[in-house]
């Protein structure tokens, strides 16, 4: 089959990454790199002729010509002219499909000629701005699939880019989506205010098209996902010894938006794995150190969830069991990416681009392709083995635990008759009077739902805390402290 040939153009140092990027992210990828024969002047062979002229030749023979214009206009010729520009020109000139690509920055941050390039340009073409690498690689991906689909190419788009012709814009809480902008407006300077429309914040994140909203809306900001998908769910289990027995002592299925199913998921592990306290000689405040590191946990269920394959029935699985932490994922590595290349640098290649970048959005996840070596380094740093990654039917994330005794926590012990593990968590930590979220943040748990089922309400009916305004459950300056039972508890846990 003929390839569609790409011309990705940009002032030769300002954009160099972000054209070695994007040309392996177009020939890694399953689809694109099935369509897609990118070029990049960085691939052009020594030949003996005009540099430019080749480059310009090229363009000519180019189907689609993408343009990256940031703040540099580049080296002029006699005529005042960049080579980012005469190409430009020439893909016009010769009717070539142009995507202009334009970096985050002030027009009064860019070389005057980059501000007149970009005016040509918002005349004749469409334009998506971008403020990362993971914004940029979203963008193409969302451009040439529509690229793909108009040309019919193919007759479906991928899973998260899919229209859901079943959903409406008022299936998804504008609350989620507001809560989402100022989270990300502090986490990853997101551009847009959490005043702005919510259509205008669907239609940044590439999850609205012709007032259709994606599959990978639903996902993110759906008030019951679970309607449209019956799978996205994660199912949590905690077993005492080394294999899958039945009764299973703890087993929990998870629903909501990926962002809930995430935070529930970690927040069920981290109660369950051994920790140690702190002291208070320094300060009244003490902390919990977990066994496994969070940010390695987090990471890893992230991108069982993202990475994915949603049109499979099964569900995530997340099992603790007495050695390991094992989370399964229903699907397959992209291709081109294997076991061994997860434990090196690697291109990111996310089977679902546009669930994966509102979670990095949201402080999720770092940059794209760094999660499994942050998995690792983090796992080494705390004296664990290093983590497996298999993939069979399913892909499986294997994290080592250092202790292989029963998951009681140095928290645990024979006291005051059966305490459950997260009662004495608050307990530890608890001193003088506290909002719930203060609480929260000490022991690092992310789900207020899960929080409150699990935590506040079995300290409260076993009385160790009390509420400082009980006749008023909801007041907004609701405090808890210990009471008596619980103080004289804090005291026997301090000893252990």
């Amino acid at each position: 089959m003929h390839k569609i040939k790409i011309f990705i153009s940009s002032v030769q140092q300002e954009f160099a990454q972000e054209r070695l990027l994007l040309h392996e992210y177009i020939i890694s990828d399953a689809l694109l790199g099935k369509f897609f024969e990118p070029f990049i002047f960085e691939k052009l062979p020594a030949i003996d002729k005009n540099a430019q002229n080749a480059f310009l030749n090229e363009v000519e023979q180019s189907d689609i010509y993408i343009g990256l214009f940031g703040k540099d206009y580049g080296n002029t010729d006699i005529h005042g002219l960049s080579a980012t520009e005469k190409e430009y020109d020439y893909a016009s000139k010769h009717y070539k499909n142009r995507l202009i690509f334009i970096s985050n920055h002030k027009e009064s941050e860019r070389h005057p000629k980059v501000n007149d390039l970009i005016k040509k340009a918002e005349n004749n073409v469409i334009r998506k701005r971008f403020n990362s690498d993971i914004a940029l690689k979203t963008a193409v991906y969302v451009s040439l699939v529509s690229y793909l689909e108009e040309n019919e190419f193919i007759r479906t788009c991928p899973f998260d880019a899919a229209p859901n012709k079943n959903a409406e814009i008022t299936d998804l809480n504008p609350e989620k989506i507001k809560e989402f902008v100022v989270v990300s407006n502090a986490k990853r300077a997101f551009p847009l205010p959490p005043e702005s429309s919510i259509e205008i914040i669907l239609t940044h994140l590439n999850l609205i098209k012709s007032n259709t909203i994606s599959n990978a809306a639903i996902l993110l900001f759906g008030s019951q996902p679970q309607h449209f998908f019956l799978s996205s769910e994660v199912k949590c289990a905690h077993f005492h010894g080394y294999t899958i027995e039945k009764p299973i002592p703890s087993y929990q299925v998870y629903k909501g938006d990926v962002f809930q199913l995430v935070n529930q998921a970690v927040d069920f592990i981290m109660t369950r794995i051994d920790a140690s306290v702190g002291t208070r000689d320094e300060s009244i405040s003490v902390t919990i150190n977990y066994e496994l590191p969070r940010a390695a946990v987090t990471e890893a269920i992230v991108n069982a969830v993202v990475h994915r394959d949603y049109t499979s029935k099964g569900s995530v699985q997340v099992m603790l069991f007495k050695d390991r932490l094992e989370i399964w994922n229903p699907g397959n590595l992209p291709y081109g990416l294997t076991t061994t290349k997860l434990k090196e640098p690697h291109t990111s290649i996310p089977n679902n681009p546009l669930l994966a970048e509102p979670m990095y959005l949201a402080g999720y996840i770092e940059r794209m392709g760094t999660g499994t070596g942050d998995i690792i380094r983090l796992c080494k740093k705390q004296g664990l083995k290093e983590p497996d990654f298999i993939q069979d039917e399913i892909f499986k994330t294997v994290i080592w635990r250092k202790n292989s005794g029963e998951v009681t926590g140095e928290l645990g012990g024979e006291v005051s008759g059966e305490v459950p593990e997260e009662v004495k968590r608050i307990i530890v930590v608890l001193s003088g009077e506290l909002k719930r979220a203060e609480i929260q943040k000490k022991l690092d748990l992310k789900s207020d739902d899960y929080f409150r089922v699990n935590y506040i309400i079995p300290s409260l009916e076993g009385g160790f805390i009390e509420m400082k305004y009980p006749e008023s459950p909801n007041h907004p300056n609701q405090q808890y402290r210990l009471t008596i039972k619980g103080k004289k508890l804090q005291i026997i846990l301090s000893r252990k």
